[in-house]
């Protein structure tokens, strides 16, 4: 079995979505550098049969939220098997994004896939989030800083935050109860110049439910934050 291009254009287009022509084989590539590198990399759970709308069509509801479509530059924290970061340069190739991940083979395997597909304007970085969150080429300079389903809300919005320029947002890719965390993370988001300014409900074809929570960065971030490695999960800033 193989991702079906086709396939992920027509779910996407239910959700309102609209990817360009011509690209489903890219999706397609992206989808069998997944089963094949997956059978020894272990980059997903999900099985091949429910990848075209658990990864691709999941990925590119990151259309839905207005500060996406309008972005130039993108960071992809956490990127893993190159969700969402690939699907969403693929379906808007005018980007330029920055996918990060803490595991050197998964990033082999990413820079396998940019290769493969060709894609122009994507980099790639074996790091930790708190670390390139504290990198001067990094810190600060993105419209966007994204995760999906990474960490809950109060340790990524230490995560991402640091990454955004003032007036971009950070974006928490979550399920059914995303909503649920934001109050926990109301000490956080103030603490890192965040407000959460939207949270957008969608529901895949499957009917599986999805939450999209903006987050507008109003302020910078003071400069002891990311915290060093691990902090963010140990001492979220409750």
């Amino acid at each position: 079995m193989t991702v079906s291009g086709l396939e992920i254009r027509e779910r996407a287009k239910t959700l309102g979505i609209c990817i360009p022509s011509g690209i489903e084989s890219q999706f397609e590539i992206h989808g069998s550098m997944v089963i094949e590198w997956n059978q020894r990399l272990n980059l997903t759970r999900i099985p091949e049969e429910e990848m075209a709308e658990k990864h691709f069509v999941d990925s590119l509801t990151l259309l839905l939220v207005p500060e996406v479509e309008r972005a130039h530059t993108v960071i992809d924290v956490g990127s893993g098997a190159g969700f969402p970061g690939i699907p969403l340069k693929i379906a808007r190739p005018e980007l330029t994004i920055t996918l990060v991940d803490s595991l050197g083979k998964r990033v082999k395997f990413l820079d396998s896939v940019i290769k493969s597909l060709n894609l122009h304007g994507v980099s790639c970085y074996h790091r930790r989030a708190e670390e390139i969150g504290q990198d001067k080429e990094h810190r600060e300079q993105y419209d966007v800083a994204l995760a999906r389903d990474v960490a809950p809300l109060v340790s990524l919005s230490e995560y991402l935050l640091p990454l955004v320029r003032v007036g971009g947002v950070m974006v928490a890719m979550k399920g059914p109860s995303g909503r649920e965390e934001i109050p926990e993370a109301q000490r956080a988001l103030t603490l890192l110049g965040g407000r959460v300014q939207n949270v957008i409900d969608t529901r895949l074809p499957s009917g599986d439910v999805r939450q999209l929570i903006v987050i507008e960065k109003v302020k910078g971030t003071p400069a002891q934050y990311p915290r060093r490695p691990g902090m963010a999960k140990r001492n979220p800033l409750i």
